[in-house]
């Protein structure tokens, strides 16, 4: 266990390593921050003094050795555009409700999904089966955008039930639609696959003797099938996570919620490389650590499933 969680721990910060250089190298090619900071009406000499403040005027292969020993301590210097914040601190700030909206967002993907999936794959070619993979199919082929647009229309603007703004006092009614737009396609997409999961099982010699013995039916379907059609749920599961946390930047511009999404295009847009840098940064360790996780998550569904 401990060789394979040192090698698996090394590949991630390889990872990391590679997402931050291109980053970093990528952000070269988008303009000069000083002159969108100071604007149009700066002296050729007051842009020229602030790039000696901040580095910028160095050789790029110095600005980026610099930079990966700052980022090698957590720091990633300080925010173009609020001048004094770390950029760091501004990210972390924002993370809370960036964790928040997508942990609920996957929560409720997978409990519906495990729901409707189970309900499928037992009721399946009945019309019940039929309405939820109609659903399923709606829900993959809907673009983001566009759920999260229509919501706040009818939802919000139409009726008025619900705020389509900013996180407000923090209180769930506030949560609830971007949370359904960000949840949308991967309850689609893990409603499909439990249904398959447990079509598959389901038709297995050991499910036909525990039913053979007697068993009650919810057991045989919630403590022999479920468990097996889990594993690969698992996968999906961890890369969904990753992806709600790396994806969520459409979602929270069209809500203004509060979180890593709409600080990075508020930065993105004022050329703040640092802010940009370090929720790259960010993001990235959440993606390779939320892996990891899955990968040893396996070991307990799957006993066969070998770390050397």
């Amino acid at each position: 266990m401990i060789p394979y969680l040192i090698r698996r721990l090394w590949q991630s910060v390889i990872v990391v390593f590679g997402v931050v250089t291109v980053v970093f190298f990528v952000l070269q090619l988008t303009g000069d921050p000083v002159r969108i900071m100071l604007g149009e009406t700066a002296s050729e000499e007051d842009i020229q003094n602030v790039k000696r403040q901040m580095g910028l005027d160095r050789p790029i292969y110095e600005q980026y050795v610099s930079f990966l020993v700052k980022a090698g301590r957590g720091d990633f210097g300080e925010s173009i555009r609020q001048r004094g914040q770390p950029a760091m601190a501004i990210v972390l700030s924002r993370y809370p409700a960036t964790i928040k909206l997508a942990f609920l967002a996957l929560a409720t993907s997978v409990l519906l999904a495990t729901i409707l999936g189970v309900i499928s794959a037992i009721k399946r070619y009945t019309w019940i089966d039929s309405v939820v993979m109609f659903l399923a199919l709606i829900g993959q082929s809907v673009p983001n955008f566009w759920l999260g647009i229509m919501l706040v229309l009818i939802v919000a603007v139409q009726f008025g039930w619900l705020p389509s703004q900013g996180a407000g006092d923090g209180g769930l009614r506030y949560l609830i639609l971007p949370m359904l737009t960000l949840a949308a396609p991967g309850l689609a997409r893990l409603t499909r696959l439990v249904r398959s999961g447990m079509l598959d099982i389901l038709g297995h010699d050991y499910i036909r003797t525990a039913r053979a013995k007697g068993l009650h039916e919810s057991r045989v379907v919630f403590g022999h099938a479920l468990k097996n059609a889990a594993i690969p749920l698992v996968t999906v599961i961890g890369l969904d996570m990753g992806a709600l946390l790396g994806g969520a930047v459409v979602t929270e511009q069209i809500f203004a919620w509060p979180g890593v999404g709409l600080e990075v295009i508020i930065a993105i847009n004022g050329r703040d490389f640092p802010v940009v840098q370090a929720a790259v940064f960010v993001v990235a360790v959440s993606f390779v650590l939320i892996n990891l996780v899955v990968d040893l998550a396996y070991t307990w569904l799957d006993p066969r499933v070998r770390l050397v």
